[in-house]
Parts: C-alpha cells; structure tokens; sequence
C-alpha cells in the first residue's frame, strides 16, 4: 500500500475491541500491513465523553491520513466525525436515529464483551441528538453495508440517509453482519481510493 492510513474502528453499543467484527478487522490489518496503523478503542462512556476521546486520538494522529470504520453505534459516531473532519468513513450496520431506540433502553445495561454495566440516562439521549448529522457534507466519503436481516436496526433508514453514498444491500444476514470478513477487501479499497 503506497499510502498507508491509519485506521480508526469504532465499535457499537454494548461491543467492545474483543468483538469478532474488531478482531477480523485487526486480523486483515496485520496481514496487509497495516498492524501498526489501527486503533480499536473501547467505547463505554456517554455520547459526548466518547467523541471528545475520540478528538484527543485523531488530535494524536493528526499527521496521518485517517479513515474510519464504524459498526452500529459505531457507525453513528464514524458519521459525526467524518462530517467533523472529512474522514472517508465505511459505515456497518449504522445506527442512523439511536436516540429514538434508547428512548426504551433507559438504565443499566450489561457490556458483552466485559460484563462491565453501562447506564444509559435521558442526558445520553439529549447528547445523541446533538451529534446527528443532519445534512451529509460530502456523502462521497461514505461507504454503507447493510443487511436486509439485521434484528437490532431497519436498514432502510441507513439506505435512506446514505442514497447518495455508496451502499451496499446485502439479503438476509443480522445485526452482526454475517461474514463481514469477506467485506474487508472491498471496504479497504474503498477507504484508500479516498485518501490516495
């Protein structure tokens, strides 16, 4: 790879680095290459503490040519910051209106990965609001894979939000995103035909 980007995957809500989506994408970071230049960070604070971790690593990173990879919540958060910062950004899954979900996910819940319990308040809810972007600045700099299966979020909203970026609709499948491994490639030209 002549330019290398620096990877940035943001995990979803309740996920964390251990997650098989975040460990397949490691694994293909390691096998072009790129094992250096990738940061899975793990993602348990509110709305707005996340995003401002999420400056202080791109703020570490500032001379490098960032992309961002976002699954779920993730992905909501990967649109803020490439509307912030022009990052091409591939989209998993992504949560397009999570504030309108976590209206019925009040109170705690526990991580997956880390057993580590998360509480979800109606001041998480107000500072997901504040981070959504409206009107995409440059849909171009997206890429959008979604599965008609997925259990957790209706992909049209997805498909609807991103029409004029590049979506990928994929039958069937789930929430996780079925053999997302075999995406990787595809997402990888796609993040470095942006930069290049």
């Amino acid at each position: 790879m002549s330019v290398q980007p620096f990877v940035i995957y943001l995990h979803g809500f309740l996920s964390s680095p251990q997650s098989k989506k975040a460990q397949q994408t490691l694994k293909y970071c390691s096998k072009t290459g790129l094992q250096d230049r990738i940061a899975v960070p793990s993602l348990g604070n509110g709305p707005l503490d996340t995003i401002k971790e999420l400056r202080a690593l791109i703020d570490a990173h500032q001379q490098d040519q960032i992309v961002l990879i976002g699954s779920s919540l993730g992905g909501y958060y990967a649109t803020y910051l490439s509307q912030e910062y022009g990052f091409p950004a591939v989209l998993i899954n992504p949560a397009v209106r999570p504030y309108e979900l976590w209206e019925s996910h009040l109170g705690e819940h526990r991580n997956y990965y880390s057993g580590e319990i998360h509480v979800v308040t109606k001041q998480h809810i107000e500072e997901l609001q504040e981070l959504n972007v409206i009107q995409l600045k440059n849909p171009s700099n997206f890429m959008v894979l979604v599965q008609t299966g997925d259990e957790t979020l209706d992909y049209r909203q997805a498909v609807e939000k991103f029409s004029s970026s590049h979506c990928v609709i994929r039958e069937n499948g789930s929430h996780s995103y079925d053999n997302f491994y075999k995406e990787l490639p595809d997402i990888f030209d796609f993040l470095l035909s942006r930069i290049a």
